[in-house]
């Protein structure tokens, strides 16, 4: 059943969670680029030792933002600060709700006077436009939409491939015909590749040095084939859509928080707005960790390690919750190691009769939109555990946690529980199944020692 937006589709469901619990749409999709070009193993080791080339053509919606009030209308939407943004700079935007839990982010590209792109997951560009149209704000908006949110042949406006890993130097400078602009972190320059200029920013997924690319989608063929023969000397290894999602594991990204959309009067006029069958009003929520009250599952900007983007330097929604959220954050961001003994255990119990533990999938093992598994220590509930994947670089599987403050020390043991309740929910990507405790060690983020020790503070490590 269709409904007209999303507070209907709630009102029919009669609790947000048991909506998204019980969705049957399954894990966020990377559609269009092929599963693997070689092996998902040496794909994860190439950011590493090498150089990858990741197509990012797909799975994100852009939203072009134009007009004399861009730059005023992100910033009262946005926890941070504009003071000194301008062109060709780029930044990792995000929005609070009116109580100061995160909704979206996304990367906004400043491409030009009175005009700039965000990038990313569609909860964010949603948030700006209602409140371009609401607030009646002298912008005009374009939206393309993320291939698998269409039901037309696939036709981006543009390309986007990042080139990753210690040999991405010398890549760019092939490409380019000679050394290739001296670009700051997050900041937007040009090269050259085969007569064309194309527009760069310095930013990578892995962790790795390297720049991020874009331009008309017609001349995608033509760019990644230049840049797959000027890597063949360098190691370079096309990644595809299976390992793409796991670098966010080494590098320390969470992607997918529950947006904070769901509750709340104020937001109210927002969810009837939101579209019935939308990315908020289909998206799955999954793992051990089950509340009635889909507050529990909203996070903060500290909780995602985004603390230090809020800047009170200006008015934008949900600041005075931030204030006081502000002096005294209660949780952290960290890396679970798993026990590799402890998985085997859980993988060992397919070949037994009866149900077996929830299945870990190699390399990815998210099976819903949205991941929420509980960290508990001597039995009481510590912290939460997100995005999680194995990494051949690191031999372990790892997830992305947010644990209360005492409890995030590196080293500190906790267990981590796999697997839904009562034998699981109704999604799809659920079988039948048994719960199951699995040890963990807290470690840093990013977890990746070239991620922690080479990429720019500020970013993901929420050093200043």
């Amino acid at each position: 059943m269709s409904y007209k937006n999303l507070d209907e589709a709630i009102q029919a469901a009669g609790n947000p969670v048991r909506m998204l619990r019980n969705s049957q749409l399954g894990p966020y999709v990377y559609p269009v680029v092929p599963s693997e070009f070689s092996n998902w193993r040496d794909e994860q080791r190439a950011w590493k030792e090498s150089c990858v080339l990741f197509n990012q053509s797909y799975h994100m919606a852009d939203m072009w933002i134009q007009g004399p009030d861009a730059i005023k209308l992100l910033s009262a939407t946005g926890i941070n600060s504009f003071a000194n943004f301008s062109v060709n700079k780029a930044k990792q935007f995000v929005g609070c709700n009116y109580d100061g839990y995160v909704i979206g982010d996304g990367i906004l590209f400043y491409l030009d006077k009175e005009q700039l792109l965000l990038v990313g997951r569609p909860s964010i560009h949603n948030w700006v436009q209602y409140h371009a149209e609401k607030d009646g704000y002298y912008v005009s908006l374009s939206r393309d939409e993320r291939s698998i949110a269409r039901d037309v042949p696939i036709v981006r406006r543009l390309y986007r491939y990042q080139i990753q890993g210690p040999a991405a130097p010398q890549v760019l400078n092939k490409l380019n015909g000679g050394p290739i602009p001296d670009i700051k972190f997050f900041n937007i320059g040009e090269i050259t590749i085969r007569g064309r200029k194309v527009r760069a920013l310095r930013h990578g997924m892995s962790g790795a040095p390297g720049l991020e690319i874009w331009g008309p989608h017609e001349e995608r063929e033509e760019i990644r084939a230049a840049i797959v023969e000027a890597g063949k000397d360098f190691g370079l290894r096309q990644v595809g859509a299976r390992a793409y999602a796991t670098n966010t594991l080494e590098s320390g990204w969470i992607p997918s928080p529950m947006p904070a959309v769901y509750s709340g009067e104020r937001m109210k006029p927002y969810r009837q707005w939101l579209p019935g069958i939308g990315y908020e009003a289909t998206a799955s929520l999954g793992g051990s960790y089950y509340s009635d009250n889909v507050e529990d599952y909203y996070l903060t900007p500290w909780d995602l390690g985004y603390g230090f983007m809020v800047k009170f330097d200006h008015d934008f929604t949900g600041r005075e919750a931030l204030e006081k959220i502000a002096r005294n954050p209660r949780r952290q961001k960290v890396t679970l190691v798993w026990n590799g003994e402890d998985v085997a255990r859980v993988i060992a119990s397919l070949f037994q009769k009866g149900d077996p533990y929830k299945c870990i999938d190699l390399p990815l093992t998210n099976y819903a939109s949205l991941s929420y598994d509980r960290v508990v220590k001597n039995g009481k509930m510590v912290g939460l555990s997100t995005f999680s994947s194995y990494s051949f670089n690191e031999r372990s599987m790892l997830s992305l946690g947010i644990l209360e403050n005492e409890y995030s020390a590196a080293g500190t043991e906790v267990m981590l529980v796999w697997g839904e309740e009562g034998g699981g929910s109704a999604k799809p990507t659920v079988e039948r199944h048994r719960q199951v405790e699995i040890r963990a060690t807290v470690g840093p983020v990013p977890y990746g020692q070239q991620a922690r020790e080479s990429y720019a503070d500020g970013w993901r490590t929420g050093k200043k």
